[in-house]
């Protein structure tokens, strides 16, 4: 079963900063996660004149829970969990577990 990371970055105090950061350097980090099946980064639209929840919405997706865990381990793993310094100040929820296919 796939298993996948989500993260849920709020709103920062520069959304420029955050996003350059984001663009150009985290991203490409993580997208060097060993194991990696698919990585997707959303950036909500307001809706009905709402501001999001969050900033970014990012979802990381591996085979299964070993290959997860094999990923976040890994030196790659490791300087993309501390480069969330670097940018994410105002806050991050990551949430991870198995992922089922709906549709």
């Amino acid at each position: 079963m796939a298993f996948q990371l989500i993260a849920l970055y709020n709103h920062p105090e520069s959304a420029e900063a955050f996003d350059k950061h984001y663009d150009e350097t985290h991203a490409p980090l993580a997208a060097q996660f060993p194991g990696l099946r698919s990585y997707t980064a959303t950036r909500p639209a307001a809706t009905s004149g709402e501001r999001p929840a969050y900033h970014l919405a990012a979802v990381l997706t591996f085979d299964d829970e070993e290959s997860f865990n094999a990923a976040v381990g890994s030196d790659v793993g490791k300087a993309a969990l501390a480069d969330l310094a670097n940018f994410a100040g105002a806050g991050v929820t990551i949430l991870t577990g198995p992922a089922d296919i709906v549709r």
